[in-house]
């Protein structure tokens, strides 16, 4: 049984099951994937997110708004505040810095970031992190900000082992995508190779990033057990350990 701990379920192409959300689900569950944490990038699309996935109980929430999205409503620390106040949901974000997508004066999304720590702080619900060629930023910022106290998760991890581990000395899970998987990924591979046993989780971040051999095409959860084998294979373990550690670790984190 496998958890991806990083998707985003309302964005799947649902064409190979008939475009329908109960059939890809049948399919998951034949596949054992045991559990989804389904992710919010913004505030507009976030109550369909939640009717499309709230018959199943395997299914997770978290609440937040992208660092990219720049347009919208912009969430403030008591509207995340009152969004987590369920208990399907159990982290805030996705929330980071982006300085790849976004140009210019980016007050505005240090000013998201701040916002989406306080609110992990008032509701003790964990960090969902993205963090893309902004690395001493998002460190600074989590520090400065007692994001810490909280926890959380560096998704779809792209850094190198420092990184990794000033983030996990502030108190940070690191996620590992199908990137990890990709040939020119030796950095990424180096940290799956060193990251402590009780400190990673897997993920698809589907629809995007597949992993090989499906690079390049649409994403899928169930495409999870090609991460889980992969790192299984770079730590030199099983299959089966790594699918037990990483789901207790997600299980711990996310008190799921």
């Amino acid at each position: 049984m496998l958890i991806d701990s990083h998707c985003h379920l309302d964005k799947l192409d649902l064409s190979p099951y008939q475009n329908d959300f109960s059939c890809f689900m049948a399919a998951a569950d034949k596949q054992k994937i045991e559990h989804m944490l389904c992710i919010s990038i913004d505030l507009e699309a976030y109550p369909a997110m939640c009717d499309l996935v709230a018959p199943y109980l395997n299914i997770s929430l978290s609440v937040g708004v992208h660092p990219t999205v720049d347009q919208g409503q912009e969430p403030t620390t008591d509207e995340l505040i009152a969004l987590a106040n369920n208990s399907r949901v159990v982290a805030i974000g996705e929330t980071g810095l982006d300085y790849f997508r976004s140009e210019g004066d980016l007050a505005w999304q240090h000013e998201r970031f701040i916002n989406h720590i306080e609110a992990a702080k008032a509701t003790k619900k964990p960090l969902i992190i993205h963090t893309r060629e902004a690395r001493d930023d998002t460190l600074r910022m989590l520090k400065e900000n007692g994001a810490d106290q909280v926890g959380g998760v560096i998704h779809c991890f792209t850094e190198d082992w420092a990184f990794a581990q000033q983030a996990i000395d502030l108190n940070f899970y690191i996620s590992f995508s199908g990137i990890v998987t990709f040939k020119n990924a030796k950095a990424i591979q180096e940290v799956a190779k060193k990251v402590p046993a009780d400190r990673y989780l897997i993920e698809t971040d589907s629809p995007y990033l597949a992993p090989s051999p499906f690079r390049g095409k649409s994403n899928y959860p169930i495409y999870v057990q090609h991460v889980a084998q992969y790192i299984a294979d770079l730590r030199e373990t099983s299959f089966a350990t790594v699918a037990q550690q990483s789901n207790e670790n997600f299980r711990r984190l996310f008190n799921v």
